[in-house]
Order: C-alpha cells, then structure tokens, then sequence
C-alpha cells in the first residue's frame, strides 16, 4: 500500500469548506472545490510518489497491468481501473443529468466519433452508474416520482400553460415522456416567462420552496420544473443513494463519498449552462418510477458495513476501526483505494503498510493480500465487485 494524491476539480458549485475541513485545511478554501478524484481515470488521474517526485496512477497500470489490475480484472474490464472514487461537495444544484448504460455509450461513442469536441455527447464508450455514501447531510433528487403525484404538484401552481403537462403526468408513467419532453423543449422565447409564472403564483410547500432555490440560479431554464417531476431525497450521514443508468437526477448539495465506474459521460437536462441534447438525453432516460433510491447497507463482518450494487465495477466497503479492539481483516478482489474519513487509520495488505489521517488516500495492486486494518477512526475501501 502507498498514499494516493489526488486532485480537486474546481467546478463552481463547490464547497470551500467540505473538502478542506476533512483535509484538515484553512476553511473557506480560496476558490470552490467541488470532487476530490481518487482513481486513474484519464481526465484527472491520481498520482503516487517515485523517485522524489509523483507519477500518474493511469501510467503505473499500463505499465504493469497483471500486478495492479489482476488477470481476472484485465479481462473483464480490460487494462483500466473500472472504478473511480470521489468525495463531491456540493453547496450548489448540480445539472439535472443522467448517465448511459453499458450499450448505449458503446454506441454513443462510435456515433460521435469525428464530430467536433463541443458537439460530443460521449467521451469513453462506457457507462457510468453510481453510488454516494452522504458524510454530511445531503440532499438530492433521484429519479421519478409516482406521476400523478407530480402532476398534483404541477396543478398546484394555477398557471394555465402547464395544463399539457400536468395532464400527460395524470395519465400515469406512461405520460413521464410526453411531459419530460414538453418542458425541455418549450420554445426559448417563452421559457422565462413560463418560470417566472410559477414563482408568481405564490404556491407554498417543498415543491414551491425548491423551484425558488432552482430559479434563483437558472430563472429561465425548464429545467426548475422537471426538477419537481423526480424524488426528493434528504440523506443522513451513512445513508446512501443508487442512480442506475437512465435515471435522471442531480445533487443539491452535501458532501458525500461517491464511487462510480469510470467513465465521465454525462447527458445533461438542465440546470446549467453547458450542452443539453434533448433528444439524446430523451433516448437514454428510463421513464419508469424510482420508489426509492436510497441503498441500505448491510453489515460484512465485524466492523464493516457495504452497500450492495447491481454492477461488477465497484464495490465499497466502510471500515470502523479502534484502539484497543481487534483489526479488522478485509478480503477484496483486485486493486484497491482506500480514503481516510476519520482519525486515522493503518491499512497493510502484505506489500506494506501506509498510514492515512483524515482526508488521506492509499492505493494497493491486486497482488497484494487481505487489507488488515487497525488504529482509531473510519475508512471507505473500494474494490472491484465480483458479480
């Protein structure tokens, strides 16, 4: 095991304290400080230390795939590291977005090739589902609610232009796509005012409270009303939510771990300034009722807790560890990252043992052995799933 320096992406719905608060460094940070990537994907891989300097983690791999990877892993995923672990922290909406599946972003990426950068809605051919594990309080929408129940909501609000939509969602989910499509592609024109028509009725309850705060933001995106067709959802800290692909959604705000496969490819919907592409997004969306996104953990053993996920790419573990009680012995499958959340904790998987305080990385190869854990404080260890 080594220690893992990974870089912070600087979006500008960071947080300039979440990150540097576990890092133990000066809050507020002087610029916003959004995702803290912990993996070797290719647009920002972490690095470990050589010769008195650092290499990327993604050059180490390619290098030596079979003592990193593993054989098993190198097969199934080829020679990449098919997870990718982050802390996000959030203390702005994100884009309302959803991810591809596996065959969608094969063919995505074959689609889009030799199209200019900016006209791109693929940059790898893989999906990306996702996990996040709240530290802090988070809150999100994930995925859509019952219909009818939005539908209500929508009626709430008095304004004669909504009627369509509110009578597409009435009709159940097989509206969702005639009322999803409706509002992203009302004309441009007219979207301001259509918001601004909202705000004014003067409605009260979360729905009214959370399309204010989206407007604030994008006043004349529709984005704020589909916004209201999906769950939202307040985690507490250890609390975890699942966004499967085709699920539309977008973080509020919050910090949480986060592990994902490794791909960057996001279909976004609104709430942002970049590209939105109706129709692709339209394509890749499952219009299907989401009851509930949030992931219950289950216990793995004495001090350990893991949330199960339908995918292969990743799974993640939380460790507790204390003074005075017995380590705790953790056996995964392939490489391994491991983040300090709290205190401080000693990981040694027989190739030697790295020591990581809070808001500290490790990194081991699929060569080494069982992680043995010991010291006082909490860790999230990510490894490849075995499904």
């Amino acid at each position: 095991m080594e220690l893992l320096y990974g870089p912070i992406r600087d979006y500008a719905w960071g947080s300039r304290a979440a990150i540097a608060r576990l890092q133990g460094r000066c809050v507020p940070s002087p610029g916003p400080e959004a995702e803290w990537w912990l993996g070797a994907h290719p647009g920002a891989p972490a690095e470990v230390a050589r010769d008195g300097g650092r290499v990327s983690l993604a050059d180490l791999l390619a290098a030596e795939p079979g003592r990193w990877l593993g054989a098993g892993v190198v097969d199934r995923f080829g020679p990449r590291l098919p997870f990718l672990l982050k802390v996000l922290a959030a203390e702005a909406p994100l884009s309302l977005q959803a991810h591809p599946d596996a065959e969608q972003a094969r063919a995505g990426y074959a689609a889009d090739a030799g199209r200019p950068a900016g006209q791109r809605n693929y940059v790898d051919p893989y999906h990306k589902p996702e996990l996040l594990v709240a530290l802090s309080p988070f809150e999100a929408l994930c995925g859509f609610r019952d219909p009818t129940v939005s539908a209500e909501a929508l009626a709430a609000f008095g304004v004669p232009a909504l009627e369509p939509v509110v009578a597409a969602l009435a009709a159940g989910p097989d509206g969702l796509r005639t009322a999803v499509r409706t509002l992203l592609t009302w004309p441009a024109g007219e979207r301001a005012d259509l918001v601004a028509a909202v705000l004014a009725a003067g409605a009260g309850g979360p729905d009214a409270d959370l399309a204010r705060e989206l407007a604030a933001g994008y006043p004349g995106d529709p984005g704020v009303l589909v916004a209201l067709l999906l769950n939202h959802v307040r985690l507490a800290p250890g609390e975890a939510i699942w966004m499967p692909a085709g699920n539309l959604h977008a973080y509020l705000r919050g910090c949480g771990v986060e592990i994902m496969a490794a791909s960057d490819n996001v279909l976004r919907g609104g709430l942002t300034p970049k590209r939105v592409d109706v129709d692709e997004l339209l394509r890749v969306l499952r219009f299907e009722v989401l009851d509930d996104p949030l992931v219950v953990a289950r216990d793995a053993g004495p001090g350990v807790v893991t949330w199960p996920v339908p995918v292969p790419d990743f799974v993640l573990h939380r460790v507790a560890v204390a003074a005075g009680v017995a380590p705790v012995r953790l056996t995964v499958t392939g490489p391994r990252v491991v983040l300090c959340a709290t205190g401080e904790v000693t990981v040694d998987d027989g190739t030697g043992p790295v020591t990581v305080r809070s808001g500290q990385a490790a990194v081991g190869p699929a060569a080494g052995g069982p992680l043995v854990l010991t010291g006082d404080g909490e860790a999230y260890v990510a490894t490849v799933g075995v499904g």
